[in-house]
């Protein structure tokens, strides 16, 4: 079945995907950190503080994710998916209107755990679930979301900042995830596949067997993958987190910066596509070990960019690498642990991406306050991303085998 065929007979809940991952822009750390600047001057934070809060609050969603994701075991995705966007216009408006430091975190928690959190987790296991065949087609289609809202978000709000202030845009933010709740019941009235579908129209994982999240805990697998799970998130998260500093610290501004994301969502475009094929051709377990050496390759890159060129240079790397992990993880997840139990497991991987995600910015403020500027950071960085990939290959080329394919 080609792109187009399939496309235009699952348009219907490929878009409820896309519109999933898109609408999560608002809690994503692109884009909460276009008003880094305001909210730290606004609120007298040093790099550090502003780091620890956005921890703080992070690391709490991470742990409600392992509770609230297991809802997408139990609910439909037309359901619990409208709720979660009227809980993030709820989160935005909550941050248009904070006026105090304490408040910050409750603000951050909200608009990570709705957004970041549950809208992209939502997405990732309504396609893992809903299609097996062309599981990876669906997820990057799906996937496309995040690339779009990356490569769109920044460049308007950061125009409409030099006329409006910062709390207004996250009214504005509240309004557009409100006006997508009637687009997606509309989607999905009459869901692909609905939570009530029958057990033997799942597909199971390593072993021949179903898994549960108490399995998963229980196997070396999981725990070997957990630093490729976290990398991304964690640093991802903090290059786009301190991108007005990396911009103060370069030779570069930040208007400069954000307009070389296009080309971040070019790449991702293109990766996740490709990556796409690759799973529906190959499997994930081939491609899993490669998921980590485009981001240590990125990153390297940007740790020597002295100019423009290099830098569109390391944003295209790490677009693709962006593209692939936007992809293979939930596709991983469903292949090697099944579909059955997918929303606890993938609630789980999820929570540690979220933790991911807050770690990373609190570290690397905490050593901007130390002296070591962002870009310094990056060739440690890269050399995670190595031994991640190190681990991986050891890891799934052992599970590869306990496959019922391989059986």
């Amino acid at each position: 079945m080609d792109y187009l065929r399939f496309l235009k007979e699952n348009a219907r809940w490929l878009t409820a995907g896309f519109l999933l991952t898109f609408t999560s822009a608002y809690g994503q750390t692109y884009f909460i950190s276009i008003f880094a600047g305001e909210i730290r001057g606004e609120f007298g934070l040093s790099h550090g503080a502003w780091g620890g809060i956005y921890t703080l609050g992070t690391t709490a969603s991470a742990l409600v994710m392992i509770w609230s994701g297991t809802l997408t075991d139990h609910f439909r995705v037309r359901q619990l998916g409208a709720v979660v966007f009227a809980l993030l216009a709820v989160a935005c408006l909550f941050m248009a209107s904070v006026s105090a430091v304490w408040a910050l975190p409750l603000a951050i928690f909200a608009l990570r755990l709705t957004g970041q959190g549950m809208s992209s987790h939502l997405a990732i296991v309504a396609m893992a679930r809903w299609f097996v065949a062309t599981r990876g087609r669906a997820l990057s289609i799906a996937s496309m979301g995040f690339a779009v809202g990356q490569a769109v978000m920044p460049i308007i709000f950061v125009a409409l900042l030099a006329s409006y202030s910062w709390r207004m845009l996250w009214v504005v933010a509240a309004a557009l995830a409100l006006a997508a709740i009637p687009f997606l019941v509309g989607l999905l009235k009459h869901e692909r596949t609905p939570q009530s579908i029958a057990k033997e129209t799942h597909a199971a994982g390593m072993n021949g067997v179903h898994w549960q999240r108490r399995d998963v805990l229980r196997h070396w697998l999981f725990w070997l993958l957990i630093p490729s799970f976290l990398g991304p998130a964690a640093w991802g998260t903090a290059l786009m987190f301190q991108q007005v500093h990396l911009a103060q610290v370069s030779n570069w501004t930040h208007v400069e910066f954000v307009a070389m994301l296009p080309l971040l969502t070019v790449a991702s475009i293109a990766s996740t596509f490709a990556t796409g094929w690759a799973i529906d051709r190959f499997g994930t377990g081939r491609l899993m070990p490669f998921m980590m050496l485009p981001f240590g390759a990125a990153f390297m890159i940007l740790s020597a960019a002295d100019g423009l060129g290099m830098l569109a240079f390391g944003i295209t790397v790490f677009g693709i690498a962006n593209g692939a992990s936007a992809t293979l993880p939930g596709a991983f997840t469903a292949e090697f642990f099944g579909t059955r139990h997918i929303g606890a497991i993938k609630a789980m991987i999820a929570a540690i991406m979220v933790f991911g995600s807050a770690i990373g910015p609190g570290i690397s403020g905490w050593l901007i306050d130390q002296g070591v500027d962002f870009s310094q950071q990056m060739g440690g960085i890269a050399i995670y991303f190595l031994a991640a990939a190190l681990l991986v290959t050891i890891a799934v080329g052992r599970a590869r085998r306990l496959l019922p394919a391989a059986a």
